[in-house]
């Protein structure tokens, strides 16, 4: 265990919890994962991330990999620059973009073989218009790696699952990283003995009202209906979804049919 922290040099708390939540155990489906990513050139939004190095080690075994951070200073990553090398692990870096995840303007259409996403599609006001944004990005046939976390063993599990027609909604309403809709359900329902970074009651809807600059709250929970129905929506045939105690992994492909039958 303690080699695992090592290895992969926590740059910050929450990286070092992650490392230490993730390095006991792998998972079994993880090479027909590897399978979409090995040799390619892919873009992870939100890393990072110590999943990726431990319980799906996908880093070793891509071609090479860019990164996107809504801010070039956050509580997950530290200080970081754009442009500046995205490290992944060891000496492996790609590009760093600072972009939220909703507009990824910056970036050419079908440019990417894959897209990796791991504990941040929560943390997005709008997942529909993110998810639309990273379909664009990747190639015809290009996959989604795609992880969320599972409420019944954090901090949301006393909150009900979002509804699609809600997200939905978010989407056509183009609602922004603004947005504070689900303040009041958080902070009555979030469990604070589950997060103890969050502090006492005080601290914590204190730093909620600050969720634009900090990004640390959960707008929307998932489960297993709810990201098939927004995959599917988006354009992504799905290939795999499995859960575990504590994350929902799905790894999905952009589905050209999609395009043709919008046309």
């Amino acid at each position: 265990m303690l080699g695992t922290v090592k290895e992969f040099a926590p740059k910050s708390p929450v990286d070092l919890f992650n490392v230490m939540k993730y390095s006991r155990w792998r998972l079994p489906f993880r090479q027909k994962y590897q399978s979409f990513v090995e040799n390619k050139y892919g873009i992870e939004i939100g890393g990072p991330s110590a999943l990726f190095k431990t319980v799906l080690p996908l880093y070793q075994f891509v071609g090479g990999l860019d990164g996107v951070n809504f801010s070039a200073d956050t509580v997950w990553e530290g200080r970081i620059e754009a442009g500046g090398k995205f490290n992944y692990g060891g000496d492996r870096s790609g590009h760093q973009f600072i972009s939220e995840a909703t507009d990824l303007s910056g970036i050419p259409t079908a440019q990417y073989d894959f897209l990796l996403s791991s504990n941040c599609l929560e943390h997005v006001a709008n997942p529909i218009k993110a998810l639309t944004e990273w379909r664009r990005v990747i190639k015809g046939g290009g996959a989604l790696v795609l992880v969320l976390p599972n409420q019944k063993s954090n901090f949301d599990h006393r909150r009900p699952v979002t509804k699609f027609d809600h997200l939905l909604d978010d989407f056509t309403r183009d609602v922004g990283e603004d947005d504070l809709t689900h303040l009041d359900e958080i902070l009555t329902l979030h469990d604070l003995s589950m997060d103890p970074p969050a502090g006492t009651p005080e601290q914590f809807r204190a730093r909620s009202l600050k969720n634009y600059q900090n990004r640390t709250l959960h707008h929307h929970v998932f489960d297993v209906p709810l990201i098939e129905q927004v995959l599917d929506h988006v354009g992504f045939a799905i290939v795999d979804i499995t859960t575990t105690k504590t994350d929902f992994f799905a790894l999905a492909t952009k589905n050209l049919e999609a395009d043709l039958a919008s046309e």
